[in-house]
């Protein structure tokens, strides 16, 4: 079976926005909520959800991060040509 994960993200558009976001989450705010206000990513209305996916589905970036990253801890600042993201691995098999 081939390896699959599911992960939510915030998209903004400076490192700073994303590093305040990535404290305001550590501090115990709601990752999804976070999202809604201030992603501008289309998922944001989903609280940030990208599914599940398999390697290589996303930008490469994404990849490393979601098939190493310890589930249920938020990473980043990950910088993609979209911006800079937040990521946080809700599952994964591998």
């Amino acid at each position: 079976m081939m390896a699959s994960a599911t992960a939510r993200h915030l998209l903004v558009d400076s490192e700073e926005k994303c590093q305040q976001l990535k404290t305001e989450i550590e501090g115990g705010a709601d990752f999804a909520d976070v999202a809604r206000a201030n992603s501008s990513c289309p998922s944001s209305a989903q609280g940030g959800d990208l599914g599940s996916f398999g390697p290589g589905q996303m930008v490469p970036e994404f990849d490393t991060v979601v098939f190493s990253a310890p589930v249920n801890t938020v990473q980043g600042p990950v910088k993609t040509q979209f911006g800079y993201h937040l990521l946080e691995v809700t599952s994964r098999q591998d």
